[in-house]
């Protein structure tokens, strides 16, 4: 019988986009200090795999765009990490900033406190490496039972993941809800599905909670407008790269304490 996953011991309603992205280097260990600094309790962060099946925090499956280096993923090793810069792209004061490895990301997380979505990103590959690896890191961490999900665009790596693990909560990331999404979270025993907040609205909501799940928007970076509205309608969480504009909102900041999880 296939297990049922726990929902997350407490609902992740401000969650920090790849960390506090919107002030530090996305998906490197400073910008999960940072979210811890600035109060979130939850962060997201991408996972990718490199040449020699180490998985990394990293959206991309190039290092251009937020490294000193250029080129595949697939043509680093573990010891390459270190001669990597993932800061000072963003700022000179994170100069030195290192790409991190899922497994050093995960003793940070548990050393201050926090709870993670981890994405995974296999880039048009064959997910079941990346999807093998994550589950046996945090089969080596079980105390971390019920403070993590799982989401992916790629539904297929959240399908490979099941082979490894019953038990985590996963999400399954749209950029809109499709019409077939609700034989995807049967399949894959989803507790919620992720969207972009452009393109959903309180029906969508509405047609997520009578499946029994929940739905939570990305990257929703202002307190006003279509979020407002979204919140209004029974929104159950939205991920941000600036979680310290919601978490000092008084009315953001109250909602993101509910009394039970979504």
């Amino acid at each position: 019988m296939t297990a049922t996953p726990p929902r997350p011991e407490r609902a992740p309603r401000i969650v920090a986009h790849r960390g506090a992205s919107g002030t530090a280097p996305e998906n490197t260990l400073a910008a999960l200090r940072r979210a811890a600094g600035l109060g979130a309790a939850w962060v997201e962060v991408d996972l990718s795999i490199i040449g020699d099946g180490t998985v990394i925090l990293h959206h991309d499956d190039t290092l251009d765009r937020c490294t000193d280096r250029s080129g595949p993923l697939s043509a680093i090793t573990v010891a390459d990490l270190d001669r990597i810069d993932a800061g000072a792209w963003f700022d000179p004061a994170f100069r030195g900033e290192p790409l991190a490895t899922l497994a050093a990301a995960l003793d940070l997380i548990d050393a201050i406190g926090l709870a993670v979505n981890l994405e995974l990103k296999p880039h048009g590959a064959d997910p079941n490496p990346l999807a093998q690896a994550t589950a046996e890191a945090l089969r080596q961490r079980p105390t971390r039972a019920g403070r993590v999900t799982i989401s992916s665009f790629d539904h297929g790596a959240l399908s490979a993941l099941r082979a490894h693990d019953e038990a985590t909560p996963v999400a399954a990331l749209y950029y809109a809800l499709r019409e077939d999404w609700r034989t995807t979270v049967t399949a894959l025993n989803a507790e919620a599905v992720h969207c972009r907040l452009k393109e959903t609205g309180p029906s969508d909501i509405a047609a997520a909670h009578a499946a029994g799940i929940a739905l939570r928007c990305y990257t929703v970076n202002e307190t006003d407008g279509a979020a407002l509205v979204l919140r209004e309608a029974g929104l159950d969480a939205v991920f941000t790269d600036f979680p310290e504009r919601f978490l000092s909102d008084p009315a953001w900041a109250a909602w993101s304490m509910p009394d039970s999880p979504p």
